[in-house]
């Protein structure tokens, strides 16, 4: 009987020591499912970061592109005004001078 009671205890124990080693490999599962879940944040957090990078520096290329291309045509613009008022001039000029004749 005695030796019974032994055996019985030792089950317990064991049963016991078994429940406790359950517990702790799921809460390192639980552990590691949690900074799996750290890493890919960190990885959505760099990806997104990347992409407003990305996004800003096209915005930037767009800004400087637009800003030659309005500094183009004001050139232009400046150009062919002062070719039209040499022209102006010319003209003026000639047709003073053929007055004169």
């Amino acid at each position: 009987e005695p030796k019974k009671r032994g055996e019985e205890r030792r089950g317990e124990e064991r049963r016991g020591e078994e429940r406790r080693e359950k517990g702790r490999e799921e809460k390192r599962r639980e552990e590691k499912r949690r900074e799996e879940k750290r890493r890919e944040e960190k990885r959505r957090e760099e990806k997104r970061r990347e992409e407003k990078r990305r996004e800003e520096k096209r915005r930037q290329d767009k800004t400087r592109q637009d800003k030659t291309r309005q500094d183009k045509t004001r050139q232009d613009k400046t150009r062919q005004d002062k070719t039209r008022q040499d022209k102006t001039r010319q003209d003026k000029t000639r047709q003073d001078k053929t007055r004169q004749d």
